[in-house]
């Protein structure tokens, strides 16, 4: 029976041919897509894990000598720079990864972007913070990204020994930790729910192009002498055929363009792409799951024609759907709203809480889409006044799981966004404008956590760069807490922009950098007195420094300045712009991978449809066909099938974005505390464009009646 199913399979002429490859070609773009998700969590696995390895853990090895180690981070015009100092105490300590030795004192490694970055940018705004011999590159096996920017710098033990944080390793073989299960499982949520759901829906849809007229070839069997279980046999050769051929084209397609796909900084820094690579239980997965679950829809949707033989021909109108469909999007919401009253301590616990949540919302909306087309169906029967609304919405109400197929990747596609939009929306709201572009020239500042002396000449250093101006240093005040400020500061010393002292003090209270927590500056500001001796200020720990810079290359000029004169710091001198642009990462990476997931939703909700609408007109080209017969204008058709498709359509969009806010409101209030930020022109912009890409595809497909309802159709069938 193999070998006559596949003979069936493309003996059937050009028609037979052509569904093949419509099927494959289908079946290949929603593999590739597959393919491509499943390498990004790999890749993301590993992008992370390198990440990780920046922060050692220590280990108690008595047989190594251990290796000093300390993370730090700079910053250069709002870009982040990773600074690992590391000391060998011993000969058998080990050897950074990435690397071929530990950089001796006086001397560093850097990332090949930083060395890009150090040729091309004046020494006295970069390169004079880190002097010393250069050793050379640090290896991919120690960077996150290729863009990222890293140096390993060397030192003393006694050097390295005195910054905050050091670690004592005598490992870094095992210290690539995994990406964490909260994250993983948060990733995969997202990926499923936004592209795997979309793809599947797109292979089952491509898998049922000709169904009708192969459930009439396998009637026809049924009445020749062949059994239930042969019909099977064939119909899943069949299907699994095409599927295989596509699931090669998509391994083809992701082979091809993986190089281009590492490069799209999905999470805010771009790939290697040896990162997006697959293992071999995926490639197994991928390769025996989807012809094998074409084969199951095939068997599936011939439940019919192995029932009876007549079944094509006296094919009777499926039971309607029940509310209870709509079960799975009633738990999702309540489980949503639960959180609002409990939400986990951990965030195991809250990943296991919002994932199924949101996961039973999806199911949900695709469970009762055919409930949702009978009561739109039943709504435009009851206000139809034509012979095409009348005739639409008969149809759809006798069997609406067909009119919803087409469209359910267009209701998950504009929940997926709803959601996203909604969510990044609003927090980026909360938490102020992601700044993109140079970063606004500022006031420049260090905080001090130590006894570290201060140069003399710092001050005086200061003023010389070009650009800057008004540099102050302020000391530790030595009275904590009972409100009062941290910093003491000589009246005389405070530049007038940032106030002044109370009348008759000559030392005053200030907040580090003259510039109160989350307050701007203000010429107006009175800092209270302290009662601190001014001739012993200049004893005092330096509590912060800070200047105005003109411009970005005063601002780096400074930083360098500051930082030589303070080689321990904790936190590098920084601009507000720069902890706003590290927010502004991570916002842009979540961000574009909400991106992802809207348009290659779209595109494949798009696909669906498309493969929907031809295949929906290929089972009623003999009806069709049969009403011009009977008179019915082209035109009259046309309107049916658009009303058909647009209904559904219409009706599951407007549920779709409605639960998108609901649960994306739910989620917000419950996770973060925050008001849902109604999306704005944007959003809509983007929904509007969506459907009318709807409609454009069912347009697309309107010219096709004319030709395949003609007279000769009737007839042949």
């Amino acid at each position: 029976m193999i070998r006559l199913a596949l003979r069936l399979a493309v003996a059937g002429g050009r028609e037979a041919l052509v569904r093949l490859l419509a099927i494959a070609a289908a079946v290949a773009v929603g593999t590739g897509l597959l393919l491509t998700t499943v390498a990004g969590v790999h890749a993301t696995n590993a992008q992370l894990g390198r990440y990780a390895s920046l922060y050692p853990q220590e280990t108690a090895d008595g047989s190594a000598d251990p290796l000093l180690w300390s993370t730090r981070f700079d910053y250069f015009r709002g870009t982040q720079i990773a600074r690992v100092d590391v000391a060998a105490t011993g000969p058998t300590a080990p050897t950074p990864v990435g690397v071929p030795r530990t950089p001796g004192p006086g001397e560093y490694y850097a990332s090949p972007a930083l060395r890009t970055l150090l040729a091309t940018t004046p020494a006295d705004q970069l390169a004079d913070r880190y002097p010393g011999r250069d050793l050379g590159t640090v290896g991919p096996a120690a960077l996150t990204s290729p863009d990222t920017l890293l140096i390993l710098v060397g030192g003393t033990p006694e050097q390295v020994g005195a910054l905050e944080r050091v670690r004592e390793i005598t490992r870094v073989d095992d210290n690539r930790a995994p990406l964490p299960g909260t994250v993983i499982a948060l990733l995969l949520a997202v990926v499923t729910g936004g592209l795997l759901f979309p793809v599947l829906i797109l292979i089952g849809t491509a898998t049922r192009l000709g169904a009708a007229r192969r459930e009439q070839r396998f009637a026809a069997m049924r009445l020749v002498g062949a059994t239930p279980r042969q019909i099977s046999v064939v119909a899943a050769v069949e299907a699994a055929l095409a599927a295989a051929a596509g699931a090669a084209g998509g391994f083809v397609l992701f082979l091809a363009f993986r190089r281009q796909l590492a490069g799209f900084p999905l999470t805010g820094m771009p790939y290697f792409p040896d990162d997006l690579s697959l293992g071999v239980p995926d490639v197994l997965l991928v390769a025996l799951g989807v012809p094998a679950g074409a084969a199951v829809a095939a068997w599936v949707a011939l439940r019919r024609v192995r029932i009876s033989p007549l079944g094509v021909t006296r094919r009777v109108t499926p039971r309607p759907p029940r509310a209870y469909r709509l079960i799975p999007l009633v738990l999702g919401l309540a489980v949503l709203g639960f959180a609002l009253l409990y939400r986990p301590g951990t965030a195991d616990g809250q990943t296991a809480l919002f994932l199924p949540a949101l996961l039973l919302v999806m199911t949900g909306l695709i469970t009762g889409g055919p409930w949702l087309t009978m009561v739109g169906a039943r709504a435009m029967a009851a206000r139809a006044s034509r012979p095409a609304a009348l005739i639409a919405a008969r149809r759809l109400a006798d069997n609406p799981a067909a009119g919803f197929r087409a469209v359910s990747g267009v209701m998950l596609a504009l929940f997926v966004t709803t959601v996203a939009v909604g969510v990044m929306g609003t927090i980026a709201h909360e938490r102020g404008p992601a700044p993109r572009g140079s970063l606004e020239a500022g006031r420049l500042s260090l905080s001090s956590a130590g006894d570290s002396p201060v140069p003399g000449s710092l001050l005086t250093d200061l003023a010389a760069v070009p650009g800057v101006r008004d540099p102050v240093i302020v000391r530790q005040n030595p009275v904590r807490g009972g409100g009062h400020e941290s910093g003491v500061i000589a009246c005389a010393d405070i530049p007038p922009a940032y106030g002044r002292c109370a009348d008759g003090a000559t030392v005053a209270e200030v907040a580090q950098g003259l510039i109160p927590w989350r307050e701007s500056a203000s010429a107006a500001r009175i800092w209270p007195a302290s009662t601190v001796d001014p001739a012993v200020l200049p004893r005092l720990p330096v509590d912060s420094v800070a200047v105005d810079a003109a411009d970005p290359a005063a601002v780096e000029r400074a930083r360098t300045v500051i930082e030589a004169a303070f080689p321990a710091f904790v936190v590098a001198p920084n601009v507000p712009g720069d902890f706003e642009a590290d927010f502004a990462d991570t916002m842009r990476g979540w961000q574009r991978l909400a991106d992802v997931v809207v348009v290659a939703g779209l595109a494949l909700a798009g696909c669906s449809l498309a493969v929907g609408v031809a295949a929906g007109l290929s089972e009623r080209k003999r009806p069709f066909s049969l009403l011009r017969l009977s008179g019915a204008p082209v035109r009259l058709l046309r309107r049916v099938v658009a009303l058909e498709s647009a209904v559904p359509l219409l009706t599951v969009a407007v549920v779709a974005v409605g639960m998108g806010l609901v649960a994306a409101h739910l989620f917000l209030r419950a996770q973060m505390d925050y008001d849902l930020r109604t999306p704005g022109i944007g959003f809509a912009a983007v929904v509007a464009v969506g459907l009318l890409g709807s409609l454009a595809v069912i347009a697309a497909t309107l010219p096709l009646l004319e030709r395949i309802t003609g007279p000769e159709t009737a007839r042949s069938e």
